[in-house]
């Protein structure tokens, strides 16, 4: 059986080579492919042969990988996480939409502001998000005018209280306090660490996991005033480097899926 895995940097690869029995193909980034009559393509990373894949890890976010993720959805073999969640979450806002469906705290009132159009805040403390990016990028808070980019916008009331992410690696979950210097928060900062898991996030993000057929899944709330917490973004490749124990989990999950019969 053989495993293509997207996205990867090499020292997560050495890890997983000591762990995989199977022959495995690694690609930093998108490697060509092809599907034909329900079988998976991709090149050898060393050459320029097409090998048949048998099982595929996608882990990562790239400019242009809304049709590879297509393709392994309609591919339909197994898949770390499923091609169809990946599909659902990998563009932000859509992604969003869905969300609230789910979770106990995606209630609050959003806006939706087209193209290069201008809507004004009135005062109100007020987050313009946009694109399909994350670490921060596209957001923008405001409480005057403010114009749209050229694509959509979604829109939030900003809520003051503490942004933490609970992060789902197979069964282990933990919850990390997200830090930064200004009012966007990020756990690639040096200060962020890991924190006592709400029960009640937890259950929410095991529920936005499931819904989505996810065995990865990184959803970022806010922890406001009074317990009450809100809802900000559904990540599908929440990242696993930064914490070694997220790391090791995610290299132990990936060998059981790829070794599995």
């Amino acid at each position: 059986m053989r495993t293509l895995i997207v996205g990867i940097d090499p020292p997560e690869q050495e890890l997983i080579r000591e762990v995989v029995h199977g022959p495995v193909v690694f690609h930093e980034i998108l490697p060509e492919y092809r599907v034909e009559s329900g079988r998976l393509f991709a090149h050898n990373r060393s050459g320029s042969r097409f090998l048949e894949i048998d099982r595929v890890v996608f882990h990562g976010i790239f400019a242009d990988d809304f049709d590879f993720i297509t393709a392994l959805a309609l591919w339909g073999g197994p898949c770390l996480p499923s091609g169809s969640g990946l599909l659902d979450c990998r563009l932000r806002l859509p992604c969003l939409a869905r969300a609230r469906r789910v979770s106990r705290f995606g209630a609050d009132p959003r806006g939706f502001v087209a193209p290069g159009k201008t809507v004004d805040a009135r005062g109100a403390d007020t987050v313009a998000k946009w694109g399909n990016w994350h670490c921060g990028e596209g957001k923008e808070r405001f409480t005057a005018s403010f114009t749209a980019p050229d694509e959509p916008v979604v829109l939030e009331a900003f809520h003051p209280g503490e942004a933490v992410r609970v992060a789902l690696v197979g069964e282990r979950a933990w919850q990390v306090r997200l830090m930064g210097d200004g009012w966007l928060k990020s756990i690639h900062d040096d200060r962020s660490e890991f924190m006592e898991i709400d029960p009640e996030l937890l259950a929410d993000t095991r529920a936005l996991a499931e819904h989505f057929d996810l065995a990865l899944i990184g959803v970022d709330y806010i922890a406001g005033e009074g317990g009450r917490a809100h809802l900000l973004e559904v990540n599908h490749a929440p990242n696993v480097t930064v914490f070694d124990e997220m790391r090791d989990a995610f290299v132990a999950l990936v060998a059981e899926f790829a070794n599995a019969e």
